[in-house]
């Protein structure tokens, strides 16, 4: 499917804002002839980027999230790990996936969502789908026979040492280009695409060139460094990337042993061709900017009392896109988000119950 002309683009933009104009009111303010623009919304829906009258773009204004959707089980030991027998434990159940975690953060900050990804037809799925459907859009999920959704278990010491963890992903290979082929027109009228690498590298490709072709805008979102083998080869048209100084460091190759490193490695990730960057570093803040404009360093938020580190990342990237959503430049966006992954380190919640936008703004002002 072929990119957008200006024209086409225009006509889009124009019924974003306002679905009902006439043909006629749509072609005088595009200063063209109302037989022209007749042609041109004729194409536009036969591609399916508009369906029916009132020239309404299918699921306008949905962030569509594309990645991972696990249950994470933790297995807390009572005394020090024996091998080859029964080991006393208690354990806890927890929602997780980077790209649910994010669709999860979005939706109670009042955003439209919709997840793509895909699961086993099993109770996993379901314990999935009970505690996400009020914040987003879990219909187009794939379930597949004969798979199992993907689940994370870890054994912990009473220490809070890792003694193992088995993580059972194997699902995600059919995360494919064919699933996401089917769902082009979502990410063709969506306000913003956010991936994770769980997906195989074909797919990131595949969903980038989408993105490319529709101008939707598109934020990549890591899982880890192993996982950057999966990167596209290039970032042209990534709207945010946003990852760990780890991860940074294995796409680029750079050491980053101090701030003038730090700052390169954003420079480098411009090079690359994304519009905006954000590399995270835990208690030592982010280093972020836009393309074009000064890098600046945003130091973490202090006084944190840790309850636990788990989703607290997935929360800085969800602050940092409805900042980017709601209009805002990168130091607001980057605050939201710093604000939004300091209470979720207070809180035992993967993603905090309390979470809304009114909520985040005032804890905004507190901190």
């Amino acid at each position: 499917m072929r990119k957008l002309n200006d024209k086409e683009a225009a006509i889009v933009k124009l019924l974003r804002e306002n679905p009902f104009l006439t043909q006629q009111e749509m072609a005088d303010q595009l200063n063209m002839s109302r037989p022209a623009l007749a042609n041109f919304i004729s194409g536009l829906m036969k591609r399916g980027i508009i369906t029916g009258r009132a020239y309404i773009l299918s699921e306008d204004n949905e962030v569509v999230c594309i990645g991972g959707a696990n249950v994470d089980r933790k297995f807390y030991m009572k005394d020090a790990a024996q091998l080859g027998t029964s080991n006393p434990a208690a354990m806890s159940v927890v929602i997780g996936g980077v790209a649910r975690n994010i669709a999860d953060n979005l939706g109670r900050l009042g955003h439209s969502v919709r997840l793509l990804t895909v699961a086993g037809n099993d109770s996993d799925w379901d314990l999935i789908e009970q505690e996400s459907a009020a914040y987003m859009d879990v219909t187009s999920v794939g379930l597949l026979q004969g798979k199992t959704t993907g689940s994370y278990s870890a054994v912990l010491n009473p220490d809070g040492e890792l003694v193992i963890a088995l993580a059972n992903m194997d699902v995600y290979d059919s995360l494919s280009v064919d699933y996401i082929e089917r769902h082009d027109r979502l990410i063709a009228n969506a306000t913003l695409t956010v991936m994770d690498l769980n997906c195989p590298q074909e797919t990131v490709e595949y969903v980038k060139s989408r993105a490319q072709l529709f101008g939707t805008g598109l934020a990549i979102v890591p899982v880890s460094s192993p996982k950057m083998d999966r990167m596209p080869k290039n970032l042209e048209g990534v709207t945010w990337f946003i990852c760990n100084r780890d991860e940074a460091e294995t796409y680029t190759g750079l050491s980053i042993v101090d701030e003038d490193a730090w700052k390169n490695a954003v420079q480098r990730l411009f090079e690359a061709g994304a519009e905006n960057v954000v590399i995270t570093a835990g208690a030592k803040g982010v280093m972020a900017g836009k393309r074009g404009e000064e890098v600046q360093h945003y130091p973490a938020i202090a006084g944190v009392s840790v309850e636990d580190v788990t989703g607290a990342g997935d929360a800085f990237v969800s602050g940092v896109l409805h900042g980017h959503l709601e209009g805002m430049d990168t130091g607001e966006a980057i605050h939201r988000g710093l604000v939004n992954a300091a209470k979720t380190l207070e809180s035992s919640f993967t993603v905090r119950p309390e979470l809304s936008k009114s909520q985040l703004e005032i804890e905004l002002e507190e901190l």
